[in-house]
C-alpha cells in the first residue's frame, strides 16, 4: 500500500491498482486505505485504473474519486443487505450509499462525481 508498490505494479504492466487494507479491522496499527491512497495516488493515478476499497460511506467515495480513483468498491455492506432482506436489501444498501454520495457532493459544492478533483479535498489528504 505504498506509492512504490503501485509504481512497481504499473511499471510491470498492471492495468489497474486496488488500494486496500483488507483485513485492517483485525490488524491494529495497519495503515488505513485513505491515507495510503492519498500519499501515492498522484504518482500513478494517470497511468493506471485506480480503485479504492473499504466499507465506504459516501464521503470516502467522494474523497477517493477526488484523489484520482476511478471506482470505489463497496466491501461487505451489500452482503449485510442480502442477509437482512435478500435482493431488496442489496438495493437498499446501494440506494443509501448513492444518497450519501449525492449529499456529500452537494455539501462540497461539486456538480457531479465526474467534476471531482483534488481541489475538493483538504490539503491534509
Amino acid at each position: 500500500m505504498t506509492g512504490e508498490d503501485a509504481r512497481r505494479a504499473v511499471d510491470a504492466g498492471a492495468s489497474a491498482i486496488v488500494v486496500s487494507n483488507h483485513g485492517g479491522r483485525q490488524l491494529d496499527g495497519i495503515a488505513a486505505s485513505m491515507p495510503a491512497w492519498s500519499r501515492s495516488s498522484t504518482r500513478w493515478a494517470t497511468r493506471s485504473r485506480c480503485w479504492w476499497t473499504a466499507h465506504p460511506p459516501g464521503a470516502d467515495v467522494v474523497r477517493a474519486v477526488a484523489l484520482g480513483a476511478r471506482a470505489a468498491m463497496v466491501g461487505r455492506p451489500w452482503a449485510y443487505g442480502l442477509a437482512a432482506a435478500g435482493e431488496p436489501g442489496i438495493a437498499r444498501v446501494l440506494a443509501l450509499l448513492r444518497e450519501d454520495i449525492d449529499r456529500t457532493l452537494r455539501l462540497v459544492g461539486a456538480p457531479s462525481v465526474a467534476a471531482l478533483d483534488r481541489s475538493y479535498v483538504s490539503p491534509a489528504w
